[in-house]
């Protein structure tokens, strides 16, 4: 394939992540497409698991951090330094295939009026499971990785709500304009708030079937584990109500509690109703500066409530089989 005109900017950010950055290292090394600058942001992890530069690609540059700053300034961080004209957004625990940049440039030719692409993520070590195919707004306004522990082909390229921040493909103008990530959530469930804003301003996210990556997922968190039970509980509560537009907003809120509660009464199971608890008491303790955020976000929106609702799912099935949903599929 030629190379492409574009400048392409690769941000890993990377905590606990010295047993597979060298995984990731190769497989950008072997990608289809070479011409990209790479960043990596060693995030705080603690000795004897940070990265170092030898475990690099040549010519990676590494940024360091004593601290660890979170998913989201960690990447903010990381675009700043960055001189792409798309950010690629790849997680330290992600290994693409060698054609997976191919694969995503050419989605933005079939798709030019679009500036954010997920891709495929297959579960690492599990042959035929997906760990994920486009990220799902539900109506009841929980967002879920589309197939995530599923056996299914994945589904046909088209426009989904979000692309998953584990390995997407979004413009650089449309990063800045939106700035970047909202730092305030370290982590987690950032992507899907990210896509929803753009969404507000009439940007589009699309699913590119043939782009794959293998993904282990919860890298450096466990997926059961407080702090992303705590994150992920917390930052879809100030998705919701940071986003959601009127008359969307009054419509589904009471689904949205119901919702929640439901998940807060499930979280017994795992020993975490209190740490649930933690993570609401946080939420709303910041109403004013959450309404602060609301105010700028709606102020600012170009999308009406229709086009936005038709990207929700609103079946409840969908939510409990973790069903794709694509809509204008090609």
């Amino acid at each position: 394939m030629a190379e492409p005109d574009v400048r392409l900017s690769v941000l890993i950010v990377c905590y606990r992540s010295r047993e597979t950055i060298g995984r990731v290292s190769s497989a950008l090394a072997a990608q289809t497409v070479r011409r990209a600058e790479i960043l990596v942001l060693e995030n705080g992890s603690p000795d004897g698991e940070r990265v170092s530069a030898d475990q690099l690609p040549e010519g990676a540059r590494l940024i360091e951090s004593e601290t660890n700053l979170g998913f989201a300034p960690g990447n903010n961080r990381l675009a700043r330094e960055s001189t792409g004209d798309w950010l690629v957004l790849l997680n330290p625990d992600a290994f693409p295939e060698p054609d997976w940049l191919e694969q995503m440039l050419a989605a933005t030719t079939r798709w030019p009026d679009a500036a954010m692409f997920g891709c495929t993520q297959r579960a690492y070590g599990a042959p035929g499971v997906l760990d994920g195919a486009g990220d799902v707004y539900h109506a009841s306004g929980l967002p879920y990785r589309a197939g995530y522990g599923r056996e299914m082909e994945p589904p046909p390229e088209g426009e989904t709500f979000a692309a998953c921040g584990a390995a997407m493909l979004i413009r650089r103008d449309l990063f800045e304009d939106l700035g970047g990530f909202d730092e305030d959530y370290f982590c987690y469930v950032e992507d899907v708030d990210l896509a929803f804003r753009a969404r507000l301003l009439g940007h589009r996210a699309v699913q590119v079937r043939d782009a794959v990556v293998e993904h282990i997922g919860y890298g450096s968190s466990g997926r059961r584990s407080e702090f992303a039970a705590y994150h992920g509980a917390r930052n879809r509560l100030w998705t919701f109500f940071k986003n959601m537009p009127w008359p969307l907003l009054i419509l589904l809120a009471p689904v949205h509690l119901l919702a929640t509660f439901a998940l807060w009464l499930s979280a017994i199971r795992h020993g975490q109703f209190m740490l649930f608890g933690r993570a609401m008491r946080d939420g709303f303790a910041a109403w004013p500066r959450l309404m602060e955020k609301r105010r700028e976000i709606q102020a600012r929106r170009r999308t009406g409530m229709l086009a936005v609702a038709r990207m929700m799912a609103w079946n409840p099935l969908r939510l409990f089989t973790r069903s794709p949903h694509i809509r204008h599929p090609r």
